[in-house]
């Protein structure tokens, strides 16, 4: 089937923009307040910025933790488009609070607001993936994944670029609240298109007893192989993701000797590549929901890991020596070779995680969807963390960036190899 053709029916549509204007929303804001600590709040309140920015991380990334298995238990429970039209509204509130933090510069009261924000998302991700299964055909899944992961990184490029640029702009956080509460508002009147769905278990009591509710859930899991196994390769996604966009301001600044330009250039080289990626698998799988191509896709990752280490082991760069720009940069045929290597592991990762995706969603039983999801996010927030404090480690070791960008490369084909299990 055409792919594109989902953009015109209401059971994908207002779901799609919904999610695209949410994670534009959560980057646009996380990236003016990531930008406003650097250069303003947190010097103001006398503490060291770059412990601040990772704090800010690990507070957004928390909720996933937290609320995952009431997240998981009020999607079950009740019409997920109506869970997802009050958590969008809440997103309204929540922006309007984002707002008046910033006319205050009031950082600790927006570090809260960020904690809220990754709450609602926390909420929302188990209703998004497991209403796709409700409302698209068996054979439109892998589509409907890839045009959800192609809008999510389009949003993830557009918010985080958007958000950085117009905060410290005069009147940048008049312009920055408006437009989140603006935005936050666009996604709620478009989740009011979303088709309703039968709740799956009407009964099912919400569990607030975080900790135990979630072993619970893990263990009702982790049995269910054909579905735990592909959930563990899509954190490893998450992993060497996190890996490659945590390290690009660094590696542009101390590797290459570049301006924060050609940082944000590798950013949407990384977003566009798993995009296309995205997109390109279901002319690939023609609606069929397997695995059968990942480990090729992990393979390709792995090597152009490699490749982008051969191309950038360099030693670092002169702190005297002048920073270049975009342009000069590009112009540098020696250069090419490290934005095609970017390229092509983004794609390979966007031809990864699609097909994971539709498979956890077909295998899971209806009535256990919901808290594999939720399974799945703590998951991944366990992986990326694992991910920022192993960078960190091996960069304290005296490992170059472009080593660490190795680092994943062997890991990644052991993957590959271990997703044969489970590819058909």
């Amino acid at each position: 089937m055409n792919q594109f053709k989902l953009f015109f029916t209401r059971r994908f549509m207002p779901l799609f923009l919904t999610q695209f204007l949410g994670a534009f929303n959560d980057n646009f804001f996380k990236s003016a307040l990531m930008m406003l600590i650097t250069y303003r709040l947190g010097e103001a309140a006398g503490v060291d910025s770059r412990i601040l920015v990772n704090i800010a991380a690990g507070i957004f990334i928390l909720p996933f933790f937290v609320f995952a298995a009431p997240a998981g238990d009020l999607a079950d429970k009740h019409d997920r488009s109506i869970l997802m039209r009050a958590i969008k509204f809440a997103e309204i509130i929540i922006m309007a609070g984002a707002a008046i933090g910033f006319y205050l510069h009031n950082m600790w009261f927006l570090l809260a607001v960020l904690f809220c924000m990754g709450a609602q998302s926390a909420f929302f991700s188990p209703a998004k993936y497991s209403i796709l299964p409700q409302h698209l055909n068996e054979d439109e899944l892998i589509a409907g994944n890839g045009l959800i992961q192609m809008g999510t990184y389009l949003a993830i490029l557009t918010g985080t670029i958007s958000g950085g640029l117009m905060i410290l702009r005069d009147n940048g956080i008049y312009l920055v609240g408006g437009l989140a509460v603006t935005i936050a508002a666009a996604g709620w009147l478009s989740s009011l298109f979303i088709p309703p769905t039968k709740p799956i278990d009407p009964d099912c009591k919400v569990s607030y007893t975080l900790v135990n509710r979630t072993i619970e859930m893990f263990k009702d899991v982790v049995p269910m192989k054909n579905v735990f196994y592909p959930m563990l390769a899509i954190s490893w996604f998450w992993l060497v993701g996190s890996v490659f966009l945590a390290q690009f301001p660094t590696y542009a600044k101390t590797i290459l000797g570049a301006d924060e330009s050609v940082a944000t250039s590798f950013l949407a080289i990384f977003s566009m590549g798993i995009g296309l990626g995205s997109m390109v698998c279901n002319y690939i799988y023609k609606g069929e929901i397997s695995a059968k191509y990942v480990p090729a896709s992990a393979y390709g990752i792995a090597l152009a890991s490699v490749l982008l280490w051969y191309v950038s082991d360099r030693p670092a760069v002169d702190e005297s020596a002048q920073i270049i720009g975009m342009a000069e940069f590009f112009t540098n045929p020696s250069n090419l070779s490290i934005p095609v290597s970017l390229f092509i592991i983004a794609f390979c990762g966007g031809l990864y995680i699609v097909p994971l995706y539709a498979v956890m969603q077909n295998r899971a039983p209806e009535d256990k969807l919901s808290g594999v999801i939720a399974c799945a996010n703590i998951t991944d927030s366990i992986f990326m963390a694992v991910a920022a404090v192993g960078a960190s480690i091996l960069i304290s070791m005296g490992v170059t960036i472009p080593q660490i960008f190795l680092s994943v490369a062997l890991p990644t084909l052991i993957v590959g190899l271990a997703v044969n299990v489970f590819a058909r």
